[in-house]
């Protein structure tokens, strides 16, 4: 599957998550939610995925995980948090230039409508 279809399951399946449980709640009951319901899918979900930073040809570990990597291709980052901001997409586009990935879903889940809450952000290789 490409980024697209990928991004179509993973919106679809939050967009399921949302409507049972709803805004409010931790950042880590929607992301938990979310790798189960795309595991029932047959999707391919790495959790707290670390991501090094390489500086000097030298591997440092230094704290980034993304929420959710599916596929290898589309990194999720999930939030449950009053708005959106500048500094959420910079996070966004930092796991993707790390890890070579082509798109990445910034998820608030702590809106009325998910959709409101979903910012797709690509990397421009």
């Amino acid at each position: 599957m490409n980024e697209n279809e990928l991004s179509n399951i993973i919106i679809g399946e939050a967009i399921a998550v949302h409507q049972v449980l709803g805004p409010g709640l931790l950042e880590s009951v929607y992301e938990e939610c979310l790798v189960h319901r795309l595991i029932k899918r047959g999707v391919n979900v790495e959790r707290q995925k670390p991501i090094p930073l390489i500086f000097e040809e030298v591997s440092m570990e230094c704290g980034f995980r993304c929420d959710i990597l599916v596929d290898r291709k589309v990194i999720v980052e999930v939030k449950a948090v009053e708005g959106i901001n500048d500094v959420h997409l910079a996070q966004v586009l930092t796991y993707l230039k790390l890890t070579d990935t082509k798109l990445g879903l910034l998820m608030n889940f702590n809106v009325v409508r998910l959709k409101d809450g979903i910012k797709r952000v690509a990397n421009k290789l």
